[in-house]
């Protein structure tokens, strides 16, 4: 079997751009409240503004802290309870028959933004096997953020 590349030069700006002299990315969707779904006293969950699919969460301490060795306690107690809330509002929200949950640590491990450290939690259905990702090699989001957005807050467990 042959390794397929796709691409996805619409992300080159956004990595790039993620840690710049405007300072972090993460630092400035938390500080503009732009798709916040949720947010802690220590931590945030938001809406990845380039979703793998539709109901693509961050969690994130909201300090800007790249290592997870260097998240505080307090913080991985409170990032540990928004992830739980996430996946109970994906569950709601959208039907989920499952939830992917990751990390990625470092640049070499792909991570987009590897300045703010940051979990990803996103919805998956039974039967999901969208044709356009392996044929037309296309990824089709059916939904906009601004509807992910509502969704999620409408199901979120304590908020």
């Amino acid at each position: 079997m042959n390794l397929e590349r796709i691409w996805a030069g619409w992300r080159s700006e956004y990595v790039t751009g993620a840690t710049s002299e405007d300072g972090c990315v993460l630092c400035r969707v938390l500080a503009e409240d732009a798709y916040v779904v949720w947010r802690g006293g220590l931590c945030a969950a938001v809406l990845n503004a380039y979703p793998y699919t539709s109901g693509h969460l961050m969690l994130l301490p909201v300090r800007h802290v790249a290592e997870l060795e260097d998240v505080t306690s307090e913080e991985s107690a409170e990032l540990w309870h928004g992830l739980t809330s996430a996946v109970r509002a994906l569950k709601r929200g959208f039907a989920a028959d499952g939830i992917n949950v990751g990390v990625n640590l470092g640049r070499v491990a792909g991570a987009g933004v590897p300045d703010h450290f940051h979990l990803h939690c996103l919805p998956r259905w039974s039967g999901d096997t969208n044709f356009m990702t392996s044929v037309a090699e296309a990824r089709v989001i059916p939904e906009s953020l601004p509807a992910s957005y509502d969704k999620l807050k409408a199901a979120w467990p304590d908020g």
